[in-house]
């Protein structure tokens, strides 16, 4: 027993020796590594700034021009640490860190299929010229002013000030209706008046209204005025004109200013507007029913 332990602590005496002895044939080769990976971290940063400064006069999103700058950085690293590997010969170890990576690298695929789908998609969006920070969208169901477009989503700040984030992926995938890519908006306005009103009076009225107040609109063709249908209890129209605005706040905005203007003009020249009417039709049987119960009643109480 006692042989045997003398015998375990001289080969491990022997191992330690040879560690040591590795470690200073290779000292040289160690420091060389160190002062790779210091060069590569301070080149990393310098060159992704570098980069950052060129892509600033491209028209790429910031959030494109910040991922592009970090992958330039993460590619210099890694060209760091190939090097050290190299300079350590430590080849097998990388053609093993290699084969890892390979599976490693379909594993995270398959199990973050939905997040590389909105990544994926995000570059995308950061190419699209016809969408970038400051346009006024709807898409998804969600209207609003992008601010951000990441890895991972579409940024909307919305009218009540509240921020929604949608997946990249369902901006790509779904249509995106953009009210900033031109420099006029539309604003559609419905409205009615009574059926004792003179119709061409009235659409003569509304479009002079308009033209009158509001700068974009320069003559009387310039507004769409069409009657729609016969109502309940009113003659329906439909009034379309341009404003020079590409935010849907400001289209709210004029379509609250147009009905403001329109009721004042109806009331200075008493054109109704009227409120919704419903006419019961009662059976005669009914009606006198009711009438005779009416009576009764009255002349129980006298």
């Amino acid at each position: 027993m006692k042989d045997k332990l003398i015998n375990a602590w001289n080969k491990m005496i022997e191992k330690l020796e040879s560690w040591i002895d590795s470690i200073v044939v290779n000292l040289p080769n160690l420091i060389i590594a160190i002062l790779v990976f210091i060069i590569a971290l301070i080149a990393s940063k310098y060159i992704s700034k570098l980069i950052l400064k060129l892509l600033n006069r491209s028209r790429l999103q910031p959030s494109m021009k910040k991922l592009i700058s970090k992958l330039v950085s993460i590619v210099v690293i890694i060209i760091g640490l190939f090097l050290i590997l190299g300079i350590l010969n430590l080849s097998k170890a990388l053609n093993t860190i290699l084969a890892g990576a390979g599976v490693a690298g379909l594993a995270v695929g398959l199990a973050l299929q939905g997040a590389l789908a909105n990544t994926y998609s995000g570059i995308i969006l950061s190419y699209i010229k016809n969408l970038k920070f400051g346009d006024w969208i709807k898409t998804n169901d969600y209207e609003g002013e992008v601010i951000d477009i990441s890895l991972r989503a579409l940024t909307l700040k919305q009218v009540d000030n509240n921020l929604v984030y949608i997946p990249n992926k369902l901006v790509v995938e779904n249509p995106i209706k953009n009210y900033s890519t031109t420099a006029q908006s539309r604003v559609i306005l419905e409205c009615g008046v009574g059926y004792e009103s003179d119709l061409r009076a009235v659409k003569k009225l509304t479009v002079e209204t308009i033209v009158n107040n509001f700068k974009a609109v320069e003559k009387k063709d310039d507004v769409l005025f069409l009657w729609k249908e016969f109502g309940s209890s009113s003659i329906n129209y439909e009034v379309r004109f341009w404003i020079n605005s590409t935010s849907a706040l400001e289209v709210a905005k004029a379509q609250s200013e147009t009905i403001m203007l329109i009721k004042e003009a109806y009331d200075k020249n008493n054109i109704n507007i009227p409120f919704p009417i419903r006419t019961l039709d009662l059976p005669s049987e009914f009606i006198s029913s009711i009438t005779s119960k009416s009576s009764d009643s009255s002349d129980s109480k006298s």
